[in-house]
């Protein structure tokens, strides 16, 4: 029992390593988080998709606040009912219906509104994080990880060791070698950092 319990304490250190790592860097190089909660191929307008097809408006609650859904659910109805006439007016109805539903959404989580993206714009390992929970299996998803957050450490560090060998030559030089430098070893430490803490929790 102990070494089965080990080991899925390992597993789980695991996940939260990679993905923490994923986290940290998308910060330190000050990459914008695309949301995926607006886009046709997110879980959020399938869910209104999936809602409007089977006329099942329970699919949609778990997405918006609880004080929202009376607003929401008297427009899910009206949309539906349009469904079977006029499908001019029903594609300008529907879209009003997914853009009330996604700007409520977006309200929960705190983030601004700022249209319906087309599919195909979500993040490629945002997908894959969507597959892994369809499929039941996530070490796909972790291997891309693990390859991504490889190559940015071995990024930064080669940028740091080479510019190590000309920092002196010039002053210039030399602060692109600190700025390379201060960038190269917050990624290590915060990473260290974050790991320290995913295994405290499990502890």
């Amino acid at each position: 029992m102990k070494t089965r319990n080990y080991n899925m304490s390992e597993n789980l250190i695991r996940s939260l390593f990679i993905m923490s790592l994923t986290l940290i860097f998308s910060i330190i190089t000050v990459q914008p988080v695309e949301a995926h909660c607006d886009s046709y191929d997110g879980p959020v307008l399938k869910d209104a998709s999936k809602a409007l097809e089977t006329n099942n408006v329970e699919l949609i609650k778990k997405w918006i606040p609880a004080a929202d859904e009376a607003e929401l659910v008297a427009l899910f109805h009206k949309t539906y009912n349009l469904k079977k006439g006029d499908q001019e007016v029903y594609k300008i109805v529907q879209t009003h219906f997914y853009e009330t539903f996604v700007r409520l959404h977006r309200q929960m989580e705190g983030a601004p509104y700022t249209g319906l993206k087309p599919a195909g714009t979500t993040e490629k390992i945002v997908v894959m994080s969507d597959n892994a929970l369809e499929s039941g299996d996530i070490d796909r998803l972790l291997n891309a990880l693990s390859n991504h957050v490889n190559s940015v450490l071995k990024e930064k560090y080669e940028k740091v060791a080479a510019l190590e060998k000309v920092k002196n030559e010039s002053p210039a030089k030399g602060r692109q070698f600190v700025a390379a430098y201060v960038d190269y070893t917050h990624s290590i430490e915060a990473v260290h950092n974050m790991v320290d803490g995913a295994a405290a929790h499990l502890h």
